[in-house]
């Protein structure tokens, strides 16, 4: 027999699960639209004006992550609009990304805002702070001809969209992740732009773990999607370096 009492408390549970829905989905968007934006405007206030402490040096590390959020906010967007066909995410890719976001972005900017490292200072003469700007602003340039080169093929993390395609044009012609060749060309400019042994080498040596670790990862799933063209393609290029 059916008890036609239930089906009320069904469509009450379901409308109570909506607005749950309705509301975490609302939370989140001002979380995104307004408090980041609001935070990012106030950590970026405060380090322009610690700068006459930190040095001119940390408003060209400043900008560098501003351009870097410029150049990949577009490519993040058009990668939601993927599906995804395999994908090698999991606890330890999510470390390793959070593992890079602490030491490329949470611990300069505690320096550059709070002081917290300045115990462990260094000191490097002016010609090497001006390598690191020159060292910088080609990362970038690097970083955004990956980008554009990948279209959207690119992904934060492990994974194959469908319709993934092997780029092997561009900066891609002779080296296979030179996305990875600029973020180290940008960690070694941190280095040499935030005089700090923790706030300023965070950064590679994050990105050094993560590189060996995730690489091989990435690579054999690329072998696994694009077989013979992959081992093709790996034998006429370096991984981060032109082959010689």
């Amino acid at each position: 027999m059916v008890d036609f009492n239930s089906y009320p408390y069904h469509a009450e549970s379901a409308g109570i699960a909506q607005v749950k829905f309705f509301v975490t989905d609302l939370i989140m968007d001002i979380v995104k639209k307004v408090v980041l934006p609001l935070i990012a405007i106030g950590l970026i206030t405060v380090i322009v004006w610690r700068a006459p402490i930190n040095g001119w040096e940390s408003l060209v590390w400043l900008a560098g992550m501003v351009v870097m959020g410029v150049v990949r906010r577009p490519h993040e967007n058009a990668n939601k609009q993927n599906t995804i066909s395999a994908s090698r995410q999991n606890a330890m890719e999510n470390g390793l990304l959070v593992c890079v976001f602490i030491g490329s972005a949470l611990l300069p900017v505690l320096q550059l805002t709070l002081g917290l490292f300045t115990f462990a200072g260094y000191t490097l003469p002016l010609w090497l702070s001006m390598i690191g700007a020159i060292v910088l602003v080609f990362g970038l340039w690097l970083f955004w001809r990956s980008h554009a080169d990948l279209g959207r093929n690119w992904s934060v993390s492990l994974e194959i969209r469908e319709g993934h395609t092997l780029i092997s044009e561009g900066v891609y012609k002779s080296v296979r992740h030179p996305m990875y060749s600029a973020i180290f060309f940008i960690f070694v400019s941190q280095a040499l732009l935030i005089h700090n042994w923790i706030a300023g080498i965070g950064g590679i040596a994050s990105f050094t773990l993560m590189y060996f670790i995730r690489v091989p990862r990435e690579e054999a799933m690329m072998r696994e999607q694009f077989g013979d063209e992959y081992l093709e393609y790996s034998r006429t290029t370096g991984r981060i370096f032109p082959k010689l």
